[in-house]
């Protein structure tokens, strides 16, 4: 199966041979073989176009911001009603191919049983809607109820591109562990490792408890402050600019700016990174992120959690990852190139994905939450 697609959103697609499935999913749904083991080499080559900026990510290409940010579907009025009703039927279609996780939850319990799910969840977009001013991203009460409670029954991280200390905040919950930065910055149990895991320091969380801090970037973060001061001086011009600093990358948000001022964002970071060879720029939805360039992203941090919780290379243990953003494509890629999970993609709109599944919005994402907890109360009583 070839992930690659002619649509605008582009996604990180291999051809690689079919092996047969451990996950008892439709034939059309079939992931990769495995890809190798996980390497402990950390530090990337980048290719580079002679005057600096990144070859493989067109920074100031508007098309490419504008792929990464696909637009709201926005409510029906008579004037595009034809529109609305051809997305319709676009994303009926696209979700044969992502069908819901909600009306294929039969089919997910069935292959977990006998095992044990570790769910892996992305925050803004999956546990809290898109909102204009990033600081508002709050996560509903039910859906902080949802979360406590499915922790309480599976191992639970967050993985989110926000510092570790945000989206703590925003989730605020104790049972849950948490990955900062992409995944570069991760707090979780404390467990023995190989030399491969040298930036793994043991610390305490906030209520005391011993915990292992994986930092693989940590010798970043004076540069990652520096180039945070210099964008916010170079975008304080530009109306609607927001740029936020979380700890190992610096994201600067452009969903309040107007859309023909966007490349104008783009040349400002391109700008100063310019300067930084170290660094490396990626897109996101409505925002472009500034990071280091080594070989870690939310799949590696996947990996690494699996580790920490004792439940890697294991038969019997069935991954399940949750997220909306391009980022989210690295651990989704993971779970299908190993044969050893299920990646949700959570979209309203058709774009391609190394997901298996989909669902709509953070409401239809709590109710999946709720569904868990139900199916496992229902079996451990049997």
């Amino acid at each position: 199966m070839d992930l690659k697609s002619n649509h605008t959103a582009p996604v990180v697609a291999d051809s690689a041979p079919i092996s047969k499935s451990r996950l008892g999913v439709p034939s059309s749904l079939l992931p990769y073989s495995s890809s190798g083991a996980f390497s402990p080499n950390l530090f990337l080559t980048v290719p580079r176009k002679k005057n600096g900026i990144l070859d493989d990510i067109r920074a100031s290409s508007l098309d490419a911001m504008k792929s990464s940010s696909p637009p709201h579907k926005k409510t029906r009025d008579f004037n595009n009603d034809l529109v609305a009703a051809d997305t319709d039927v676009a994303y009926r279609t696209w979700m044969v191919k992502y069908p819901s996780a909600l009306t294929s939850f039969e089919q997910i319990t069935n292959f977990a049983k006998g095992k044990r799910i570790a769910l892996f969840l992305d925050y803004d977009g999956t546990l809290s809607p898109i909102v204009d001013n990033p600081d508002s991203a709050f996560m509903s009460n039910d859906m902080r109820a949802a979360v406590k409670k499915v922790a309480k029954c599976f191992p639970t991280a967050i993985i989110s591109g926000r510092s570790r200390d945000k989206v703590y905040e925003f989730v605020g919950l104790t049972d849950l562990y948490y990955a900062g930065s992409h995944g570069m910055d991760i707090m979780g149990p404390v467990t023995q490792f190989s030399d491969d895991h040298s930036n793994c320091i043991r610390s305490t969380d906030k209520q005391g408890k011993e915990v292992n801090l994986f930092q693989p970037a940590g010798e970043f973060l004076p540069m990652i402050d520096e180039v945070f001061n210099l964008l916010v001086n170079n975008t304080k011009e530009i109306q609607g600019a927001k740029v936020e600093n979380n700890k190992f990358c610096v994201s600067v948000h452009y969903r309040n700016v107007d859309e023909k001022n966007w490349t104008t964002v783009a040349q400002c970071v391109n700008k100063v990174i310019r300067s930084y060879p170290r660094l490396r720029l990626t897109h996101g939805r409505k925002v472009l992120e500034v990071r280091p360039v080594i070989n870690w992203d939310k799949g590696k941090a996947v990996t690494f959690l699996l580790e920490s919780l004792g439940l890697s290379n294991c038969d019997n243990v069935l991954p399940i990852y949750v997220g909306d953003d391009r980022t989210d494509e690295d651990a989704f890629k993971v779970l299908r190139e190993g044969n050893c999970g299920y990646g949700i993609l959570v979209s309203s709109v058709p774009k391609e994905s190394n997901a298996f599944f989909s669902l709509r919005d953070p409401q239809e994402v709590m109710e999946f939450l709720k569904s868990l907890v139900i199916w496992k109360k229902t079996t451990s009583a049997l």
